[in-house]
This record gives C-alpha cells, structure tokens and sequence, in this order.
C-alpha cells in the first residue's frame, strides 16, 4: 500500500477521535472545521516520521490535541485583541431546561470547556476511558501525574457542580 493510501486507511479508521477534540475544543462549527483541517494537515506533515511505538490511535491523539491546544491559543488572543465583552456575557445558559440529565450534561461540557487546555485534554481522554497509562502516554506525562491531575480536575468540577446547584 503507498503512503497516501495507508494515510487515508488510517485517517478512516480514527477520524472519530479528530471529531471529539475538535468537538472539545470549538463550539463554532466554522472555527471546528478549521480546526479538523489542521489536525489532518499536520498529521498528514507527520505521517514519514511515525515509528510505529505507539497504536496508530496514540499517535494521532498526542498530534490532535497538541494541534487542537495551539488552535484554541491562537483562538483565545485573537477573542481577547477583538471583543470587549467577557465570555460569560456572551454565553448564557438557558435556565428554563426541566430535564435534569441534560442540564447536567450541559453544566459538565460549559465545565469542561473552562479548563486550562491540558486539564481538558486530560479529562477528554479520561471520559473516553482510556487508562492512565494511554493519558499518559498521550500526554507525556506520567501515571501518577495523570492520576493527580484527574483527582484535582474531579474535585473542582464537584465544586462547580456543588456551587451551582445549591
């Protein structure tokens, strides 16, 4: 199989994973798009030098989210050069929902979607249940730093929780 033709196989097979961080890491669907077609370039950029240590599904995570963090950087000074107006004034959360489930998973994504872009990373991956190892191996970072960073980001997000349903 020729390099293009095994990229593309590989692309197939994993471009969930470059949808959720995507998702994860743009509520715009233009700015996701643009976000996707990143990833996919620079995977593609990298695609000679993969060594073949890692499952394919590593791989593309580590470059994904690498690519996804510095998108959402470069997204941020751009809001902040640009609009006067904070992020929770231009994001209000509708209060009239009655299903709790929903409001729930709401709250946990705008929850989510607050934190630093490694701790996001990491709680992706962690609500994808991969296991610390593969976090770790992800990420760079080791079992118990990933376990330490996954009890802290657990325990703000109860606070939050705890906050806003009181």
């Amino acid at each position: 199989m020729n390099p293009t033709d095994l990229f593309l196989a590989v692309l197939q097979a994993n471009k969930g994973i470059i949808y959720k961080i995507a998702h994860s890491y743009c509520q715009e669907a233009e700015d996701r798009k643009d976000l996707v077609q990143e990833i996919i370039v620079q995977l593609w950029r990298s695609f000679n030098s993969y060594t073949g240590e890692a499952k394919y599904s590593t791989w593309i995570y580590r470059i994904a989210l690498n690519v996804a963090i510095s998108f959402h950087r470069k997204r941020t000074r751009r809001k902040q050069v640009s609009n006067p107006l904070s992020e929770e004034i231009l994001q209000l959360v509708d209060t009239n929902v009655k299903d709790d489930t929903s409001e729930d998973i709401s709250l946990l994504q705008r929850f989510i979607a607050e934190l630093r872009e490694l701790d996001k990373a990491v709680m992706l991956l962690y609500l994808e249940e991969k296991s610390y190892r593969e976090i770790g191996n992800i990420m760079g970072l080791s079992e118990t730093n990933v376990a330490t960073k996954i009890a802290r980001i657990k325990g703000g997000l109860k606070q939050k929780f705890s906050s806003v349903k009181k």
